[in-house]
């Protein structure tokens, strides 16, 4: 008659085996927080630059307008007030003409797959650099992460399989063994977590607090019922740049 010894769990790895459990349930909300930061910023950007290019280009050309006007009571008055409104409404129309022919007016559409939503998860799970346990492999998962974030905002999903691919393959995805070592490391890597947590919901928070992320809202609220919001504050703004322009063209003639 034969007798298995079942060896009982010291202390020591049953405190291990409760952490481990509380690292995978952390990794698992860090990864779903991380994609939908990630996802907002893409939607972000991509409202952003449909605002500039339908509403932001009228407001840079009525800046324009209003810098001609204001250069040209300058050059009537003299005065160094009226020098000082002429530079200032220039520096406006600038920075105005800026934002709508620079890259955030010309981000494209983002509608990310099932695909490349989980392949985003299993990434941030696996190469999150808060996992970290030492300085070499903190950069290597930064710079992953960094390439994940780009690759994530295309739709490249074959970039995001090459990032796990090459994480799971290196030198520093081997980890030691000891229950005391990996008890310290599990401990650690949660109390990393647990700060990159609060650091993602801050900046969910910052961006949906954002003008622009609250005028999207806005937006989206009015297309919900039948209205094209941003093609009544184009016509609305539009109409402002005609009558600059008009008073321009009465200054010019008198």
């Amino acid at each position: 008659m034969s007798t298995t010894i079942v060896r009982r769990l010291t202390p020591e790895e049953e405190e291990l085996a409760r952490k481990k459990a509380e690292l995978g349930q952390l990794e698992n909300e860090l990864a779903e927080r991380e994609l939908y930061l990630t996802t907002l910023r893409a939607e972000i950007s991509v409202f952003q630059s449909r605002y500039l290019r339908g509403v932001g280009v009228l407001y840079a050309e009525l800046d324009e307008w209003n810098a001609k006007i204001a250069e040209l009571k300058a050059k009537a008055e003299g005065t160094p007030e009226a020098r000082a409104a002429a530079a200032e409404a220039r520096t406006q129309a600038e920075e105005s003409s800026s934002a709508v022919h620079g890259e955030d007016a010309a981000a494209k559409e983002f509608t990310p797959s099932a695909e490349l939503k989980s392949l985003y998860r299993e990434v941030a799970k696996r190469v999150h650099p808060d996992l970290a346990l030492d300085q070499a492999d903190r950069h290597k998962r930064e710079r992953l992460m960094a390439e994940a974030n780009l690759a994530y905002q295309r739709g490249d999903a074959d970039t995001l399989k090459r990032i796990l691919e090459e994480y799971e393959s290196s030198p520093e995805s081997v980890r030691g063994t000891g229950t005391a070592a990996d008890l310290v490391r599990v401990i650690r890597q949660i109390s990393q977590l647990r700060r990159r947590l609060v650091q993602v919901e801050e900046e969910i928070t910052n961006l949906n607090s954002s003008d622009i992320a609250k005028l999207k809202v806005r937006v989206e609220e009015a297309d919900s019922k039948g209205r094209d919001l941003l093609a009544e504050m184009a016509e609305d703004i539009q109409g402002r740049v005609d009558v600059t322009r008009r008073r321009f063209e009465v200054c010019v003639a008198g």
